[in-house]
């Protein structure tokens, strides 16, 4: 007692951490198993099934994705997985066996067994590591028995595989509701621009003006041919016998075909009712089916081409390693960590002990 009275400082800083590390490490602490593995989470038109680490390597078949393999980190480590964990494995009973010590079983010293309380504990034994030079993600899974490692590894690997599922599903159905709205949208506006011409084309009984018109001019052609042929008739008449009876009648016929020209004419070019001033409203109608139809015709191109594009953004969790099974415990690190407490404790023991002669010499 005098010896610990006079190196007291001593006994509180080096004596009693590496005591109380022998006891924890030598006797109390719990052998830990390592589940180990690796994946990447790649983007491209296809899953890397042929080509295994070599074509990842190489770049074949996609590129990865940092962004989301950030996500499937953050939801390897959520309360989300953890719940979807539970459902699967009995993740309470697996690290609350009595084998394991009762510093290092859950629920703990304090015996809380909420649900806050199993993410704590969850999250000290999982972790997910993302080098983001090559963006494969190191998943690291600790329990108390190997198989109880390799189990929840492979599990979470299955979880994440079905959350990337998710938002391959969630991306491809917006880009294409996205695009198949469009031709709905443009569907509509083909056909009211083609009912509208319809209706146009029944109304006013003629199917496309300028045809019609140019049959009709040629209509006029052929009378106004046959004016000419009647008229050079009566002139020819009138030069060999002037009062020869047919002139009248061929005069009469010649006036017949020039009101029958003038009439056909009228149809074509006069300012209400012909071809000429009702072809402006047709062309506007026709103009608007020309253009939806147009519409149309893209805005089904752009679904065929989300589609597709739909197929090339899906990504993909390719596992490079399989959950590993340890036949041996690897932690915790008996020796280094009890010597490791003894080289901290002996370092703050210094640094204690200069402060305090510091603090007397100043005092003297």
């Amino acid at each position: 007692m005098a010896w610990i009275r006079r190196h007291l400082l001593f006994v509180i800083f080096v004596v009693s951490p590496t005591a109380c590390s022998l006891v924890y490490f030598g006797l109390i602490a719990t052998d830990a198993y390592i589940s180990e593995s690796r994946f990447v989470v790649s983007s491209g038109q296809g899953s890397l099934q042929a080509g295994g680490i070599a074509s990842l390597l190489m770049g074949v078949g996609g590129s990865h994705s940092s962004a989301d393999s950030y996500e499937v980190r953050d939801y390897i480590l959520s309360r989300d997985a953890l719940k979807e964990l539970t459902g699967k494995l009995p993740v309470d009973r697996i690290y609350g066996r009595s084998g394991i010590s009762f510093i290092d079983r859950y629920p703990g010293l304090i015996y809380d067994k909420s649900f806050e309380e199993l993410y704590k504990y969850y999250t000290r034994h999982v972790e997910v590591e993302l080098d983001s030079a090559s963006s494969i993600s190191i998943l690291t899974v600790r329990a108390y028995a190997a198989d109880d490692a390799r189990q929840i590894n492979s599990d979470l690997l299955d979880l994440s595989e079905r959350l990337v599922n998710a938002l391959n599903d969630r991306s491809r159905r917006d880009l294409i509701q996205f695009a198949d709205n469009e031709v709905n949208i443009a569907s509509e506006k083909a056909k009211n621009a083609a009912l509208a011409l319809f209706a146009y084309r029944s109304k006013q009984t003629m199917f496309e003006p300028n045809k019609q018109a140019a049959l009709q001019l040629e209509i006029v052609g052929k009378i106004h041919e046959q004016l000419i042929s009647t008229e050079a008739e009566i002139a020819n008449i009138k030069k060999l016998s002037p009062d020869n009876p047919q002139i009248a009648g061929l005069e009469d016929s010649a006036d017949l075909l020039r009101k029958t020209i003038a009439a056909e004419t009228g149809k074509v070019t006069s300012s209400t009712g012909s071809f000429s001033a009702r072809a402006p409203e047709f062309e506007r109608l026709a103009l608007d089916v020309e253009f939806a139809d147009k519409q149309l015709a893209i805005a089904l191109a752009g679904l065929e081409s989300a589609r597709s594009e739909a197929q090339k953004q899906q990504i993909y969790l390719e596992r490079l390693t399989q959950p590993s099974v340890q036949d041996k415990s690897t932690e915790p690190h008996r020796i280094r960590s009890i010597v490791t407490t003894f080289i901290i404790s002996m370092l703050a023991w210094g640094v204690a002990s200069i402060l305090i002669a510091s603090v007397r010499e100043h005092a003297d």
